[in-house]
């Protein structure tokens, strides 16, 4: 992490300059897209900056992952081809066959099929618990559990977990804490601060907030951790190309202006829907109702901009509900300036049907973008009606 940009500076100052050294050669306040695949070495293991290798390390790569280890008070940054590629690094990393994870009742579709379609098969077992009730986590740790794995808030149900009181329980079982940063991003949320000690990504959402490109990042409180992870996304090869490196720096930037106006959006929206007659439940942590609100407001900044809401009728209900937003594109994926819409059931957790973490038939989930908000809030009430 760069000394110039640590946490001591604003978040808004990190998010522009950590990592963004102006090239040496032209002055170039942005730094350059080095698509590059190798190095010219000044003589046998004598390397300029480094770098002999794009798979081991990339300029372009290295600005993003300095800017993200600032971002996050961490002591170093990785980046990879997807979240899930992250997922699958920091897990190879961490765990044997053996092992044994505790993972969220209100996990990502996609990170539940990593755990129960892949490494389960390789001889690692999960344990289902409620991470919002440290009883719960509790009673699901055994003398092999590695992780405690966490999101907060969680997709698509926006449960809220206590990161420090989850962050004891891991240092007194000896397991480490890993928490899903997506939902939040680093700035209306901190979980190093916090006591974890490896934070995961989907840079393809908040980070990136176009949804113009894919990508994942782990960040690590412990510097020997770090290297450990960095050996394995040498070792694995799933790494961020330098184009995708630029596009997420690029992102960044903008990423406090774009998380406080997406707060203010999705608030709106959530309050919107408490009141609409069609609509029985809303799930979003800035209701004063959410079981989870308190601890929100506690270690948040603001809320976010996901909003999760079930419908009067049903699953077609709901399904009809997406299909007739119009201002809300109907697609999988969030965190974009554009607002989405989606049934999780049927699109992005179809992949944890009849488990116990299968998601309500007549969820919808929102993810709020920074249009007008007179806008979305017309929009939602045309499709429920």
């Amino acid at each position: 992490m760069s000394d110039q940009y640590t946490n001591e500076r604003g978040f808004e100052t990190i998010a522009i300059h950590a990592g963004n050294t102006a090239d040496p050669l032209t002055g170039s306040v942005v730094p350059p897209i080095y698509q590059v695949s190798t190095y010219k070495q000044d003589a046998v293991g004598r390397l300029r900056g480094g770098y002999e290798y794009s798979r081991s390390a990339n300029p372009t790569r290295t600005a993003l992952e300095e800017n993200l280890a600032a971002l996050e008070g961490g002591r170093r940054g990785l980046a990879f081809a997807s979240g899930l590629a992250a997922e699958d690094c920091l897990l190879r990393t961490l765990l044997v066959p053996g092992d044994h994870i505790v993972i969220p009742n209100d996990a990502y579709g996609g990170t539940f099929r990593l755990f129960a379609k892949v490494f389960q098969r390789w001889g690692v077992e999960y344990s289902i618990a409620d991470t919002s009730n440290p009883a719960s986590v509790r009673a699901a740790l055994t003398h092999r559990t590695k992780i405690i794995w966490v999101e907060t808030p969680s997709n698509p149900l926006l449960g809220i977990t206590d990161i420090a009181q989850v962050a004891d329980i891991a240092r007194a079982s000896g397991a480490k804490l890993v928490v899903d940063n997506t939902f939040a991003s680093p700035y209306l949320q901190q979980p190093l601060a916090l006591g974890a000690d490896v934070v995961l990504h989907s840079l393809t959402k908040y980070m990136g907030g176009h949804s113009d490109v894919v990508g994942g990042a782990l960040v690590a409180a412990d510097a020997e951790l770090g290297e450990e992870l960095a050996f394995h996304q040498n070792g694995m090869g799933a790494i961020a190309g330098p184009f995708d490196s630029w596009i997420v720096l690029r992102g960044i930037k903008t990423l406090p202006v774009r998380m406080d106006r997406h707060s203010v959006n999705a608030a709106l929206v959530a309050e919107m829907l408490t009141m609409h007659p069609n609509v029985t439940r809303v799930f979003y942590p800035g209701l004063p109702e959410h079981p989870g609100h308190e601890i929100a407001a506690k270690q948040m900044k603001d809320f976010g901009g996901m909003v999760s809401f079930q419908v009067a009728g049903g699953e077609q209900a709901a399904v009809e509900v997406c299909n007739r937003a119009q201002v809300f594109t109907l697609g999988e994926s969030l965190g974009g300036v554009e607002s989405l819409i989606e049934h999780p059931g049927r699109m992005t957790h179809a992949s944890v049907a009849g488990s116990a973490l299968e998601v309500p038939s007549d969820l919808v989930r929102l993810s709020v973008g920074i249009e007008s908000v007179e806008d979305l809030l017309g929009d939602l009430q045309q499709a429920l009606s």
